[in-house]
């Protein structure tokens, strides 16, 4: 399937903002699905329930066993005006990468506190907007769980409530790490995974810690010039062993999301990873890929795109806005097969 390479530009598409999902809904295998056949793009549309009926015996799923953090963090400076931490991950000795707001007034040497038992001391200003940070008092984990908030993304207007700790994770999350969800494995119920053994098709796990450059626009037009966060991912033996014998058995390796997708790409091990998937990318290890509808100008929209082709893709999001899909986070899923 040719694909030449895309300017930045060619990935904007219109949407009305209404169609951003701000809440998930009450169940989550309500979700629509969007089915669209990479080959002859042509689209179904059908329902997330009905997931278990597009596998067939001897697939495989690909999960992210992955679990959002508490990451965001609201306390005060040292003139007693607010601001946020948003923890991104740990370094080897002992300090945090971290994104804090307000920018400008949070530099080297500066503090923020929270309440009478733990502060955060910025140390060094990096590029992108990152700072490391030291705790002082309470260690990472306690400061999260006693002053953190589930880190939402940006386009969820509305504070974290105490329902996103549950409803922003997927039901199979183990390995703490992430600050954004590996949003295609929200739909997913025990039920649902209990219907995807039964119908003969497997299940095996890769973590991919999903960092807050998964929001961040290409603001380049040339897209090869944009530089990706690293991401920690761990692809284990086991399930690289399992690809293998499913994709030589005539099997299909499916990828629950980008991030799966991601980690089955940049291959075996564990480790940092700033593998960019855009047209023409050909896939090694993946057949079919489960995801949600993402924003433009974003690094999962081209890795989408290099998955399905780019016009089948722009065409598949065009009319997912006319049918009122929900987008983003909390929407509606799409299974390029």
């Amino acid at each position: 399937m040719p694909d030449s390479t895309h300017a930045t530009s060619d990935f904007d598409y219109l949407l009305d903002s209404a169609l951003i999902a701000q809440r998930p809904l009450a169940d989550r295998a309500a979700s629509r699905l969007m089915v669209l056949r990479r080959e002859s793009g042509e689209i179904e549309h059908r329902t997330f329930r009905e997931f278990p009926d597009l596998l067939r015996s001897g697939d495989l799923l690909v999960r992210n066993t992955s679990r959002v953090i508490p990451a965001r963090l609201t306390g005060t400076r040292d003139n007693g005006k607010p601001a946020e931490v948003l923890l991104v991950h740990p370094e080897t000795d002992g300090s945090w990468l971290a994104m804090v707001h307000p920018g400008g007034k949070l530099k080297a040497g500066r503090a923020v506190t929270f309440g009478d038992d733990g502060s955060v001391e910025i140390f060094e200003a990096l590029g992108g907007g990152l700072r490391r940070v030291r705790f002082s008092g309470l260690d990472p984990a306690t400061l999260m769980q006693r002053y953190g908030a589930t880190p939402l993304p940006p386009y969820i207007d509305r504070p974290a409530e105490p329902d996103d700790r549950e409803r922003y994770q997927t039901v199979y999350a183990r390995e703490d790490g992430s600050v954004a969800a590996p949003t295609a494995g929200l739909h997913f119920t025990p039920d649902i995974l209990a219907a995807i053994e039964k119908k003969g098709a497997g299940i095996a796990d890769v973590v991919l810690h999903v960092g807050p450059g998964t929001f961040r626009p290409v603001e380049v037009q040339d897209p090869a010039t944009h530089r990706m966060h690293p991401e920690w991912y761990s692809l284990p033996p086991e399930t690289g062993a399992r690809v293998i014998q499913t994709r030589s058995a005539g099997g299909r390796v499916v990828a629950v999301g980008t991030t799966s997708a991601r980690a089955l790409e940049s291959g075996l091990g564990s480790g940092w990873t700033n593998l960019f998937i855009r047209p023409p990318y050909r896939f090694k290890s993946v057949d079919a890929l489960l995801t949600n509808f993402h924003l433009p100008r974003s690094t999962l929209l081209m890795l989408v795109a290099a998955f399905a082709g780019y016009d089948h893709v722009m065409a598949a999001y065009r009319e997912a806005v006319k049918e009122k899909y929900r987008f983003y986070s909390y929407g509606d899923a799409m299974l390029i097969v």
